[in-house]
Formats: structure tokens, sequence, C-alpha cells
């Protein structure tokens, strides 16, 4: 009863602690106009903070992976202080842009604190509790990182309406408001999960000349082209579901169900953590991890074909069937990007055991890291560049751009599968 105690005191209940917390991050679109508006830059100039964010997530965990392997209580500490310092620094920064208009000050701080403060704070949270997870659960890893992971994609679900209340309830300089507000609140949370997060007891680090040399020593245990094969259709699934998921709400738009915007993000929002705690559950009884790959790849691109082939986006409107299409695009693509962070951590254990997987695993969010600041700026691009914008429902709109979007991601997921079927190797019999 003790270790079942244990399991969920010391282990799951600060993961979601952590998760619910930075995963908020995704809440970004809620509030980025009002931000906007507020210091006086176009929208375009404000986003960037939300990609300066996400970037330095992946880059953070690649660097800090280290320190996260050997001293979970620092790392977990470090992302309370940072997350927490980031989102204060904000609103101050946002405050600021108010009395200020128009500064530069103003929006290359709420870069360095949206994005480089936070995002360090991001990074080390999410890496802080996933090994010690896979200890705990030894045999449902991919349940309890799934468990974790779908904390972190819940948030955006939990936190948005809470967000968009306190936005309309706090009166002029609201978001600057809200911000010193949630920097509390999670601080809270972020430090009571660093409080009672802890591994099992009895577990030993494996002993390294150095880090650099285990992880090095690691990842040459296996085939190089697998690791790299894992690296890249992390980051294509990554590419194509921002991509994608950053057209959401025109897309919805164009099939006439901007009315119910609001409801279908929260829907793609719940799919997206379900996808993250579902896939991972699934793939502990698959004897290879990568399979869940190949599923979600093979969804991506039967969803992706339907809606190009019968030009869902263009011609949804009215049309119930087209309409349950474009939906189900949105909420299949949804659930495999978050299936497919929450099965990397387990899918890397299986390949290189425990002794670097926190090291390995911040590595590999390096991924993340370059998909933030491509994924959206491609999709950008190529609905900016292609197709025409016409009057859609009383707004401006491109279903032709949206549709050539498609076309992109289905030729990367095609990509992204070929790498899962011949270069990821199935793990060794030694791991096995």
């Amino acid at each position: 009863m003790k270790n079942i105690q244990n399991k969920w005191i010391r282990g799951a209940i600060p993961a979601l602690l952590l998760h619910c917390s930075i995963g908020t991050v995704y809440c970004w679109s809620i509030f980025s106009q009002e931000i906007a508006d507020y210091i006086g830059f176009s929208k375009g100039a404000v986003e960037w903070a939300f990609s300066f964010a996400i970037f330095f997530l992946g880059m953070s965990a690649a660097f800090l992976g280290g320190l996260v392997e050997k001293n979970i209580h620092k790392s977990s500490l470090i992302a309370s202080i940072t997350f927490a310092l980031g989102m204060a620094g904000t609103g101050f920064f946002i405050w600021y842009g108010g009395v200020h208009p128009h500064s530069v000050l103003s929006l290359v701080g709420i870069y360095i604190s949206y994005g480089f403060i936070m995002g360090i704070g991001l990074g080390t949270g999410y890496l802080s509790p996933v090994k010690t997870l896979m200890l705990w659960f030894k045999d449902k890893k991919g349940l309890a990182t799934g468990l974790a992971v779908a904390g972190f994609g819940a948030a955006k679900a939990i936190a948005s309406p809470i967000m968009t209340r306190m936005l309309a309830g706090l009166g002029e300089g609201g978001v600057f408001k809200m911000f010193y507000i949630l920097a509390a609140v999670y601080f809270v949370m972020m430090f009571v999960g660093h409080l009672i997060l802890a591994k099992p007891e009895g577990w030993v680090e494996p002993q390294t000349k150095s880090k650099e040399e285990g992880i090095i020593a690691t990842l040459k245990t296996e085939p190089i082209a697998s690791y790299i094969g894992i690296w890249l259709m992390f980051y294509i699934n990554i590419t194509c579901g921002l991509a994608i998921i950053s057209q959401e709400k025109m897309i919805v738009k164009c099939v006439g169900l901007g009315a119910f915007a609001g409801i279908i993000s929260t829907i793609s929002a719940l799919f997206n953590a379900g996808g993250r705690l579902g896939f991972s559950a699934w793939a502990d009884k698959l004897k290879d991890r990568n399979t869940i790959y190949k599923l979600i790849f093979t969804l991506s691109i039967l969803s992706t074909v339907i809606v190009l082939l019968t030009k869902g986006i263009a011609n949804g409107a009215g049309n119930a069937l087209l309409i349950v299409f474009v939906l189900a695009l949105i909420f299949i693509v949804n659930a495999g990007y978050g299936g497919g962070f929450s099965n990397v951590p387990t899918l890397l254990s299986d390949h290189y055991g425990m002794g670097n997987i926190s090291a390995i695993h911040g590595i590999t969010l390096s991924a993340w890291a370059f998909a933030g600041l491509t994924g959206n700026q491609m999709a950008s691009y190529i609905v900016k560049h292609t197709g025409e914008f016409i009057d859609v429902h009383g707004v401006q709109a491109n279903p032709a751009g949206y549709q050539n979007v498609l076309i992109v991601t289905t030729i990367l997921y095609a990509v992204a599968m070929c790498l899962s079927c011949f270069l990821v190797r199935p793990m060794s019999k030694k791991n096995a």
C-alpha cells in the first residue's frame, strides 16, 4: 500500500502540478492580440515571444538534461523559479509598454521574459518528472509518462476559459495584471510539486566517467541512424502539427463553424491530451513502441488526403460530411501531435535504457525547439504566398492556402513514415 501511495504522491501528482503549470504556454493565442494592442505593436511582432518560448524550451532541455539526470530537486526548483519569474517579467514589460506605447524595450523585454527565462522553466520543468515516473511505473512506463504529458496538453483546455474570464474581469490593464496573478499561482503549484517529487528508494544512478562520455557511449549502443530517425520523425510530427493547429481557427471559419471556434478549440485540446495518454498507454502493450508512430503517421496521412481530395476546407460550408472530414482532421492531428510527445521518452528508454534517459530525452527535445521556429512560420508563409484571400462568412480567409498547407504536411508525414519504417530499427534483444 505504501508503494502504491508513493507512486502517486512522489511521482504522478508532482508531475501533474509541474506539467499543468508549464503547459499553459499553449494559451498564448488567448491573450496575444491583447498584448499587441496594449503595447502598440503588431500581433506578428508579438508572436515571436511564443516561438522563442518553444525554442528555448527545447534548447534548455537539451543543455540542462544532464542536470535533470543528476538532481531532479535542483532542476524542478530552477523550473519553478524561472517559469514564475518569466511570467511576472512578461507582466511587467506589458505594463511598461502600456505606459510607453511602441517601446522597443517593452517588446524585447517580453521576448526575454516569455521566451528565454520562461523557456528555461519550460524545458527543465518538462524533463524533471519524466524519468521519475518511468522509475515508479516500470511496468507501465507509457501510461505514467502519458499521464504527465497529458497534463501539459490539458493545461490549455483548463486554463483558457479561466484566462478569458480574467481578461474580461480585471478591467483596464487586465492583461498584465493576469500575468502577475498567474505567476504567483503557478509558482505555488510548481514549488509544491518540487517539494514532493522523488525517485523510488533504492534507485542508484549508473556511474560513468563523465556525463558526456556516458551519453555518447549510450547512443552508440544502437546504430546512430536509428537515433537520427527518432529525432527527425519527432521533429516532423511537431512541425506538421503546429502548421495545421496554427491555422485551425481560420479553417473552422471557412467551413462555417466560426461561432463554435472556442468549443472546437477546447475539444481539440482534449484530443491533444487524450492522444498523449491513450497512444502511450497503448504502446505499453506493443513489442515495439515505434509501431505507435507508424499508426500516428498513417492516420494523419489518411485524414489530410481525404480533406485534400474532397477540397473540404473550400467546399465544407453547408456540407455535413465534409465538415466531419475537416473536424476529424483537426482532432486526429491534435491527438497524433500529443501522442508523439508522450511516446518519445519511453521509446528512447526502450532503445537506450534508463541510465542517461533524461539527458538523451533532453537532446531529443531540441527537435521541438527547431519545430517551434518552423511549423507556424511555414504555414503562415504558404497561406500568405499561395491561394487567394476571399470573403468567407464576413472574414478574410484563404481556403486554397490552407489546402496547400495540407499538401506540404502530407508529404512531410510520408517522409516521417519512411523514417519510422526504414531508419528506426527495432530495439536490441538486450534492451528488450
